[in-house]
């Protein structure tokens, strides 16, 4: 089912985020907390922004196991960003290959997801054909997520035609009622979770989504404080330094500790660019 994280605050270097902690995302790739299966190892990604350079992310993405790769150990205590996303895949939907490897990215945009939705061949051929002819041909893999953002990348250029909080919250509503939509037309009974992060290096909207209303989301938490720290790898927010500030969004808990919040079912988390942080219900 994938883990995932997300953070944005002061620039940090990535081996803080990606090593250090006690329950890593690396460590989950072998050894999830919170999953029944706990290996993730079918590719991993990572994306982050230098906006002094550009706005446009930066991506590294592999097929090899994230808990093995040198040049991902190699590289992580050299970067340094205020924003970043990562992600360590159990395949479902398609074939362990790079094109599959998540965050995946548009423009400025980056997206990564956790969850799936089960029979997604039944719909994919009418989710595709309600795209721009420019984003249907961005598409290089086959997974539902990387066309669930496509849908959306879709809504947000080509009918909101503004990134920001807003128009991405309404964009995903709207994607969520097509593929729910869709689900029911090619009688799909299982739920699709959909928990997902997409940023632009700015802001960061994620979702804990689960089409069933009965059933529960998988587990996404969030952590905002005044600075970020690692120390024998354990994770907290201490008094801030300067201006230091960070928030965090990540599939599970980093480590232990009460500074991590669950995101209420079936709700939107917002980071703004100022770090202010909201929680809105999703309506879809």
């Amino acid at each position: 089912m994938c883990r995932l994280m997300a953070y944005k605050g002061t620039p940090i270097l990535l081996d803080e985020l990606l090593y250090k902690p006690k329950n890593s995302l690396i460590n989950q790739s072998i050894n999830a907390k919170e999953l029944e299966e706990p290996l993730n190892g079918d590719g991993f990604g990572v994306g982050w922004y230098t906006q002094a350079i550009s706005p446009e992310p930066a991506t590294f993405v592999s097929l090899n196991p994230a808990w093995s790769n040198r040049n991902l150990r190699n590289l992580a205590p050299k970067i340094q960003s205020d924003c970043l996303v990562a992600h360590v895949r159990a395949a479902s939907v398609g074939e362990v290959s790079e094109a599959n490897c998540h965050p995946f990215q548009y423009n400025e945009l980056l997206m990564a997801h956790n969850g799936g939705v089960e029979n997604f061949s039944k719909i994919k051929r009418e989710l595709r054909s309600g795209l721009t002819d420019p984003i249907y041909n961005w598409i290089k893999g086959q997974t539902d997520s990387e066309h669930i953002f496509a849908t959306l990348v879709n809504r947000i250029y080509f009918e909101n035609k503004s990134i920001t909080p807003e128009s991405v919250t309404e964009a995903f509503e709207y994607t969520f009622q097509q593929v729910k939509n869709l689900m029911v037309k090619k009688g799909i009974h299982e739920e699709a979770y959909l928990n997902m992060v997409v940023t632009d290096g700015h802001f960061i909207v994620a979702t804990r989504y689960v089409t069933d209303p009965k059933e529960e989301p998988l587990t996404l938490y969030h952590s905002e404080g005044s600075r970020y720290v690692v120390e024998d790898g354990v994770t907290r927010m201490e008094a801030p330094k300067d201006d230091d500030e960070a928030v965090l969004i990540v599939s599970e808990k980093l480590t232990e500790g009460n500074h991590w919040t669950i995101i209420p079912k079936n709700h939107f988390v917002i980071v703004e660019e100022d770090l202010n942080v909201r929680i809105k219900p999703i309506h879809a």
